[in-house]
């Protein structure tokens, strides 16, 4: 059973920087795609990056585009999230997980997320 662990949230001023990490502890595919995902106060988790495993291929939300830079370690199972020009709207719990394609299903159980806060 793989677990994910996520960390490097913190409080930070608008314009700030921050990197997550994403470890996964276990074995899995190496052809599964990675991706992060927030979920603000009152509203649905929705994906922000996601990576395929050689790196080779990225997505974002239009709304990151330019400032976060997803990006991976295959050979330590962890996934980044770097965050730069941070927005207050940018504030949530993020999440990484395993998208099965395009179903909305995961491969995996979510973990504890780690809180991003902007402040303005």
């Amino acid at each position: 059973q793989v677990q994910l662990v996520e960390s490097g949230g913190g409080l930070v001023q608008a314009g700030g920087s921050l990197r997550l990490s994403c470890a996964a502890s276990g074995r899995f595919a190496s052809s599964i795609a990675m991706g992060w995902f927030r979920q603000a106060p009152g509203e649905e988790r929705d994906i922000v990056a996601a990576i395929s495993r050689s790196g080779s291929d990225t997505y974002y939300t239009d709304s990151v585009k330019g400032r976060f830079t997803i990006s991976e370690d295959s050979a330590k199972s962890t996934v980044y999230l770097q965050m730069n020009s941070l927005k207050p709207e940018d504030t949530a719990v993020y999440y990484c997980n395993a998208p099965i394609g395009y179903s909305g299903r995961f491969y995996f159980n979510w973990g504890q997320g780690t809180q991003v806060t902007v402040s303005s």
